[in-house]
């Protein structure tokens, strides 16, 4: 029987961002997308905090945000620097997901610093990718610059801010190996 470092070792290498040009038209059950959020919520959290936010959307719902941001590109962008093909990619990548969490905190000044906050968010990301990938759900963050936009779009409480968007898939991507340098290389070791 395998040791649970074993298999936490295993799910953390193989994880890696799938993106909706290879998701299937197969729905990920809410349970399944309830199971994701719920790692999230055992992420670290200085003074408890808790600070994500989630905003799921499905269905009608993803495609109206996906035409949103659609909008939002076109509407922000330079006429000289828009691309006919990055518009008509934000439009493909809702409908290609079977959904998209807008990825959300809410800040708490008076306790600490956004920057901590964000590393909670961070956090809580983390466990939403690798329970998806112990589901077999590809996944991944995309933080576009639209994203400045979406607290206006979808009113957002007060405090809260947008860090981009996770969108999820199932999928029939072959595994690949992660390309990463050696950790011997990121590491010094202080001893005396």
């Amino acid at each position: 029987m395998e040791k649970e470092i074993d298999i936490l070792e295993s799910i953390i290498k193989r994880r890696r961002s799938i993106f909706p040009v290879s998701y299937t038209a197969e729905e990920i059950p809410d349970e399944q997308i309830r199971r994701v959020l719920e790692s999230a919520n055992y992420a670290p959290t200085h003074k408890l905090t808790q600070p994500w936010r989630f905003v799921v959307c499905r269905k009608e719902a993803k495609t109206r945000l996906g035409n949103e941001l659609a909008r939002l590109y076109k509407e922000e962008t330079p006429a000289d620097h828009f691309l006919q093909k990055k518009y008509d990619s934000i439009i493909s990548k809702a409908a290609q997901s079977s959904c998209i969490i807008l990825l959300n905190v809410q800040l708490h000044p008076e306790l600490i610093p956004e920057w901590e906050e964000l590393a909670a968010l961070a956090c809580a990301v983390q466990n939403m990718a690798l329970t998806a990938e112990a589901l077999r759900i590809g996944a991944y963050w995309s933080s576009p610059g639209m994203i400045e936009s979406l607290p206006a779009v979808f009113n957002l409480p007060e405090g809260q801010k947008c860090y981009g968007l996770f969108y999820m898939g199932y999928h029939q991507d072959v595994p690949r190996d992660a390309k990463r340098t050696a950790i011997e290389h990121k590491i010094t070791w202080l001893e005396d």
